[in-house]
């Protein structure tokens, strides 16, 4: 895709639901921007910031932060929602008339997804929104505490029926947007039946130069072998799972392990009353990130809700094969990779079968070999450029032309 002519492309404004938090939308956010930034390309990207607002012109790339204010709640330990945000809205609306965009994109149905969605249908432009994370699936699990008082039947026709509703409230969301992007093909498929709208894949890139087996300090043989985890410590990550792993792994006898854990939640103090002798590292970003997992010898993902997973990239570009449910994101990872490389670069498995797929990886050590260079190998060929040149191109409504006859009779 050729950027020598931005006259050319659409001019971006960019909602995200967050930017600089530690979750998959920033993470992906944040890389957006760089790419704008790199091909100067005229995008403005609109996103909860700093305590007073602040807008940031630098040539072509825009950035307007405006701060969440005293109504705000927690969604996450470091997410929130102010359902104030529209005081922001003159604003906005603004630097929006400044900027002149063709094409608004939005992450969610969060109160910037709400504003950006609100000012593309105000102002007659086309609508892109893109889809990170599983949100009915999330509040099924978030649910279950209360739901456990409820007898058996009912506690899981309960989880369903908030399943469900969630998900057809969030499909009506998407629903005004005129394009859709999901992580996989699986999700697009599900939204083109959800929505009636065209959806484009958009996987997840990976800094290969940041994440490395290079980041490695100590010999394969040396000490013990470590298992990692990266990611919210919270209950739809499935990290219970992690404790249950570490007990059945200490039955079995093994003792030359090492369990490393990297990120904070609700669910750590649980996790460290359970895992004695584990490592907690906290939130790790840069450097620092890349190291812990170059260090590792297996990345062990239980999540059943993960969309894409870009825990498990990393992991990969890192030279460490990954353990996966078969759920969601990350499987689908596995699954691409090993047919990207033809050999396998992890193990897909049920929560039954963690600890016994990780003992016999223990006793396979050329399997593992094979699987640290499979890993890399598929890594280097996810890249962000690739990823965001397929967004600009799934911006252009001849893309998918043979959706476009449903594309005017629902935005009628």
């Amino acid at each position: 895709m050729s950027h020598a002519t931005s006259s050319s492309l659409p001019r971006v404004a960019y909602f995200p639901d967050s930017f600089h938090e530690v979750n998959g939308v920033a993470h992906t956010s944040r890389h957006f921007e760089d790419y704008a930034r790199r091909r100067n390309l005229p995008f403005l990207c609109v996103r909860a910031g700093e305590r007073t607002p602040a807008l940031v012109r630098e040539g072509n790339l825009w950035t307007l932060e405006l701060p969440r204010g005293a109504l705000s709640f927690a969604l996450e330990q470091d997410l929130s929602f102010d359902p104030a945000y529209l005081r922001h809205l003159p604003v906005i609306s603004e630097v929006l008339d400044e900027f002149a965009p063709t094409q608004i994109h939005i992450t969610g149905p969060s109160e910037l997804g709400m504003l950006g969605a609100a000012v593309a249908a105000h102002h007659q432009l086309p609508l892109a929104a893109s889809w990170h994370t599983n949100v009915h699936e999330y509040l099924a699990r978030r649910s279950e505490w209360l739901l456990r008082l409820l007898p058996g039947d009912q506690s899981l026709s309960a989880s369903r029926m908030i399943e469900d509703w969630t998900l057809a409230a969030t499909a009506r969301f998407y629903a005004r947007a005129r394009v859709l992007f999901a992580p996989s093909q699986a999700l697009c498929e599900q939204l083109r039946a959800l929505t009636g709208r065209p959806c484009h894949r958009m996987p997840r890139g990976v800094d290969t130069r940041l994440f490395t087996p290079a980041r490695r300090t100590r010999a394969r043989e040396a000490g013990p072998f470590t298992l990692g985890f990266v990611g919210r410590l919270s209950v739809e990550k499935n990290v219970a799972l992690l404790a249950a792993i570490h007990d059945q792994l200490q039955a079995a006898g093994l003792r030359n392990l090492r369990f490393v854990v990297v990120g904070q939640g609700a669910e750590e103090s649980m996790l460290r009353e359970r895992m004695a002798g584990s490592e907690f590292a906290g939130v790790l970003r840069g450097e620092a990130l890349a190291t812990a997992y170059a260090e590792m010898d297996l990345f062990v993902f239980p999540s059943h809700t993960d969309t894409f997973g870009n825990v498990v990239l990393e992991a990969l570009a890192s030279g460490v094969p990954a353990i996966v449910t078969p759920d969601g994101g990350p499987a689908t990872i596995l699954r691409d990779a090993a047919r990207t490389v033809s050999g396998p670069v992890g193990c897909v498995a049920p929560d039954e079968q963690f600890a016994e797929e990780i003992q016999a990886l223990l006793d396979a050590p050329e399997r593992l070999s094979e699987m640290r260079a499979n890993a890399r190998r598929y890594a280097l060929t996810m890249t962000w450029d690739a990823v965001f040149e397929g967004v600009y191109r799934g911006y252009d409504p001849r893309s998918e032309p043979e959706l476009a006859p449903e594309i005017h009779r629902l935005s009628a």
